[in-house]
């Protein structure tokens, strides 16, 4: 496909697909677009949050938020040494930001961005393309955040393309490519929010809400907005 050619409704017509894209390096213009055989996904009643991660959000004092970092999150995740993400795909996902179809859950340490999350949204699936931490369990901390996040706007798919040991450690599993597709289709004719209305849920509600606890929509004033 002729790079100059993919904006960002093609990229959503791609998702509405099963469809992701994908370069080789940093430096790498080309994009490839990938329909893994095995599709890993985080049953969103099943996210596993550990003791030791339950005590990090609980004690850490981190500032967790949305949407206040996006493109600063999809930094932090290209910076290593191998990165799918050129300066094609972080255009293409700052759009998509704009137009409201891409989101992120960021970790603050005082003003320091120490982890994060991101994806794209469509009907009610979300698409988590990357994470990073600067801090142990960062990362871990914005996934617990978004998965509550995803819960409470009424999400149906949490999809994370492919199935790490990382990601299986915290409930992920790997569906077939037929099931996933399955999935997808029902999840599009849905409708979800990445910010529901009164969503303001405390570390602690954060920590305890794994396998399914409540979804701590409130009117209270915490540390996520």
């Amino acid at each position: 496909m002729n790079q100059q050619a993919i904006t960002p409704e093609i990229l959503l017509r791609a998702y509405a697909a099963g469809i992701f894209p994908m370069a080789e390096g940093r430096d790498d213009p080309a994009i490839h677009w990938v329909d893994p055989r095995r599709r890993g996904i985080i049953p969103l009643d099943g996210f596993h949050i550990s003791r030791s991660l339950r005590r990090t959000i609980l004690r850490s004092g981190w500032r967790v938020t949305a949407d206040t970092a996006f493109a600063a999150t999809v930094e932090g995740c290209a910076e290593r040494e191998e990165t799918w993400i050129n300066d094609t795909i972080f255009a293409l996902y700052v759009a998509l930001h704009r137009a409201g179809h891409a989101h992120s859950v960021e970790v603050w340490e005082g003003g320091l961005l120490v982890g994060g999350v991101y994806g794209v949204t469509l009907g009610t699936a979300f698409f988590g393309e990357s994470m990073f931490s600067r801090r142990t369990d960062a990362s871990k901390v914005a996934l617990a955040w978004a998965v509550h996040r995803l819960r409470a706007g009424g999400f149906t798919l949490f999809d994370t393309q492919f199935l790490t040991p990382h990601l299986r450690s915290l409930g992920g599993v790997e569906i077939a490519r037929h099931e996933y597709h399955r999935r997808l289709a029902a999840a599009l004719q849905g409708r979800a929010d990445f910010a529901p209305a009164g969503y303001s849920p405390s570390p602690s509600e954060v920590a305890g809400s794994a396998c399914g606890a409540g979804s701590g929509v409130t009117q209270r004033s915490t540390q996520t907005s």
